[in-house]
């Protein structure tokens, strides 16, 4: 058993691909890169968001707060990651796993409670759209965007004390680049079934739920733009939810093929990858997806680089 003591000063040693030295080296540059765009895209929409009123709107909000969470995620498990990459030290303390832990919970919670509010808000968008500021008013936006966060952080912190205090038997070598939960669970010592039971019920109002109301919501949708006789109507409609699904068809199968992976070391590799996917590729794409194409975001950003007048 571990003393307190012991335990503060502990630290893991995150393997990642360091068998293989030239593909960490290629990693680190292709993740330099990604990491850079991902830290950009997102600041970029979060600042936009607040210095135009013109994206003061219900979908721009809820797009302010998952750049949030792309930031949140790249920010506490990149930088660290970039540092084991390019060197022979693989060393993580204690707190700096915990960290990792806690956000990669709180973060994967939040973005699927967040992605079926935005659902919901696409279906008002084109199925009410006379009624769409009334039902999408700011305290309803606030009071949605409060419960995904707080729910995603609920879970995460019943689960990260849960898979933190699995004893491990002196293992500190984690095979992965970061302290995620299946990694985690993997260097236990002892029997782990209480605690992935327990993360697997907590999937079903955290994952199954929020899948059903994105499917609900666009089915809606789907019988929305039939209806729409105007070809321009439903090239509008369309456009309006493509990006969401998009988003929400990139989440869920990095979310599911990470946590469907057999022990095996083949598919173990295949999940770093897919976890590379989803904290660096994922965030770098949506801003991109979302908004950074959009006329209203190109505008306000001609705005905030002084091109078109002062903003309003």
């Amino acid at each position: 058993m571990e003393t307190a003591n012991e335990t503060s000063e502990e630290y893991f040693i995150l393997l990642g691909f360091s068998d293989q030295p030239i593909l960490e080296m290629t990693l680190f540059f292709i993740s330099l890169i990604f990491y850079f765009f991902a830290v950009t895209g997102n600041s970029t929409i979060i600042l936009l968001s607040l210095l135009d009123s013109r994206l003061h709107t219900p979908m721009y909000f809820f797009l302010s707060n998952l750049s949030l969470l792309d930031l949140c995620y790249t920010n506490s498990s990149i930088p660290q990651m970039l540092v084991n990459l390019w060197g022979p030290r693989k060393t993580i303390t204690y707190i700096g796993c915990v960290v990792q832990l806690f956000v990669f919970l709180s973060v994967c919670g939040i973005e699927c409670l967040l992605l079926s509010v935005m659902a919901y808000d696409r279906y008002v968008a084109v199925c009410k759209p006379l009624h769409y500021m009334v039902i999408m008013h700011p305290k309803l936006c606030l009071q949605l965007a409060a419960f995904a966060w707080l729910g995603g952080i609920a879970n995460s912190i019943l689960m990260s004390p849960l898979t933190l205090s699995l004893e491990r038997c002196g293992q500190r070598h984690i095979n992965h680049f970061v302290c995620e939960m299946p990694a985690l669970i993997r260097i236990s010592c002892v029997d782990t079934s209480r605690v992935e039971g327990l993360g697997f019920s907590i999937a079903v109002p955290f994952v199954l739920v929020p899948v059903v109301m994105i499917l609900v919501s666009y089915g809606y949708i789907a019988a929305a733009v039939m209806n729409i006789k105007s070809t321009a109507g439903r090239k509008k409609a369309f456009n309006t939810c493509s990006a969401h699904m998009i988003v929400v068809s990139l989440f869920y199968s990095a979310i599911i093929f990470m946590y469907m992976q057999p022990g095996n070391a083949a598919s173990q590799n295949r999940g770093k990858f897919l976890t590379l996917f989803y904290c660096l590729v994922t965030p770098t794409l949506n801003p991109f997806i979302y908004s950074l194409r959009n006329k209203e975001v190109k505008g306000a950003m001609r705005k905030v680089l002084g091109k078109g007048g002062s903003l309003h």
